[in-house]
């Protein structure tokens, strides 16, 4: 068949309707993908061929009977190593933990899916239990970008963004307690939502807590909101999940933004972006001014709350490491450092570091009284190389001070989507940020849709999907 794996969800789920495509074909492109990627970026800890085909074949006999189980049957998919699944592992990128199971319970996310009927091929990479903006860990090593192999595709969930970036299955789902699925949205030029938090159930808890979201990885905002659509239903292992809502992320999705206020903030006042990046948004929001909008350049007056953010993090990476002691060898040891910083925290940093996360949330809230979004770079800099922590020369090897404009959004729990805009000088893909009040998820991905109907930064592939087309025309 021609090649099909670049073929979006929401594009294989109406093909499966009018029977130009079935769910087999497009597995097994899927899964050709793989083999002839993964080799290269090491997107996938795991890969189950047979079951997926199996899958695949189940959901091809419902759509011929007229009977799909959900708005994802048949469609072929990944899931970060974060997430219980249940006959798979579940290693979280750790040597710490023993591959034998038993492993026999889905996380919200995967069950809610595996009810639809979307076939997994398999997991994807993750830094270990999740905790930096680049994907590497001690277990699996580094995970290159699709752009440029030799550069990161971001963490945590930068497995799930090289995946999907290269047709390794449309869509995939990860999470973000700092900014890891958009992180990786903008290394890869794809798309990926944050939701507000609560709205993707979570099972078993974060040791991040609060801060941590599950959300989708697609390459478009329409398919972003097909995956919504089953992933937010209610699970009640839950405490803090939110009810199922009502009616369908995709419904009023193209409904025009003329006249919605948005606000524009290059560096949210305390950031400095690279001169490619910066154009780059720049040109992007005359898009959305052009489409009607509202915009005005302001900043919402946050002081940059890195140090609060820091007193959470590592708070949790203590308690992810609790018990370890005796095999801290075989733990990254950026982790290892940042988790003994944790342990020397006392309670009263902890809740000083919560009251500034509480005031950051007022001043947002207040702030979206005026805009009904607030637009930023997803991140101020462009992939950079996998031998790497953090940029060549950067003055810190922590990844959150290369990452200004994605965690105080965790710490706010509003919505943020990334969407590519462009590109960087050196060829790599950059991000804008559309961040909403609590609860406009909607309001966030219908600003992304209005941006990605009227340019094609989204449908644009990497020279290694180009070379595959390439040589099956040969062939």
């Amino acid at each position: 068949m021609s090649h099909p794996p670049m073929i979006t969800a929401t594009e294989l789920i109406d093909g499966y309707r009018r029977r130009t495509i079935s769910p087999v074909e497009a597995t097994e492109a899927a899964l050709a993908a793989i083999s002839r990627y993964n080799p290269t970026v090491n997107a996938f800890v795991l890969v189950d061929p047979d079951g997926a085909l199996a899958s695949a074949e189940a959901a091809q006999r419902r759509w011929a009977a007229g009977r799909p189980l959900g708005p994802l049957d048949g469609v072929p998919m990944s899931i970060k190593d974060i997430f219980l699944t249940s006959r798979w592992p579940t290693l979280r990128g750790s040597r710490l933990i023993d591959e034998a199971g038993p492993w026999r319970e889905d996380a919200p996310a995967v069950a809610r899916l595996r009810e639809s009927g979307a076939v997994f091929l398999g997991k994807t990479t993750t830094p270990e239990f999740a905790w930096k903006g680049v994907t590497d860990s001690p277990r699996y090593g580094a995970t290159g970008n699709p752009w440029d192999p030799g550069r990161h595709a971001g963490g945590s969930s930068g497995g799930s963004a090289a995946a999907v970036g290269l047709g390794m299955g449309p869509v995939s789902v990860g999470t973000d307690g700092g900014g890891s699925v958009r992180i990786p949205a903008a290394f890869t030029g794809t798309t990926a939502l944050k939701p507000t938090y609560g709205l993707v159930p979570l099972y078993p808890p974060s040791p991040f807590g609060t801060l941590s979201h599950a959300g989708p990885m697609t390459r478009t905002v329409a398919d972003a909101a097909l995956l919504m659509d089953v992933i937010t239903g209610f699970d009640n292992r839950d405490w803090s999940a939110m009810p199922t809502p009502q009616g369908s992320f995709t419904s009023g999705l193209s409904d025009p933004i003329a006249g919605m206020r948005i606000a524009f903030s290059p560096t949210l006042g305390y950031g400095t972006n690279d001169t490619s990046v910066e154009d780059a948004v720049r040109a992007a929001v005359e898009v959305l001014a052009d489409a009607g909008a509202q915009v005005t350049e302001t900043d919402p007056k946050i002081t940059e709350p890195l140090e609060a953010f820091h007193v959470l993090w590592f708070a949790a990476a203590a308690k992810v490491l609790q018990g370890h002691d005796q095999h801290l060898h075989l733990v990254d040891p950026g982790l290892v450092e940042i988790a003994e910083q944790g342990r020397r925290l006392t309670a009263a940093q902890y809740l000083d570091a919560t009251a500034v996360r509480m005031d950051l949330g007022i001043t947002m809230g207040r702030f979206h009284a005026d805009y009904d979004v607030l637009i930023t770079p997803t991140m101020p800099i462009p992939a950079f190389a996998t031998d790497l922590q953090a940029p060549e020369g950067w003055h810190s090897s922590l990844w959150t001070t290369w990452t200004p404009y994605t965690y105080p959004f965790n710490m706010t729990q509003q919505p943020a989507l990334s969407v590519p805009c462009g590109f960087s000088a050196d060829g790599l893909p950059v991000g804008l940020q559309i961040i909403g009040p609590r609860h406009a998820d909607r309001t966030v991905l219908r600003v992304g849709q209005a941006f990605q109907n009227r340019t094609d930064w989204h449908a644009r592939v990497p020279d290694l999907v180009n070379q595959l087309a390439r040589s099956e025309s040969k062939g």
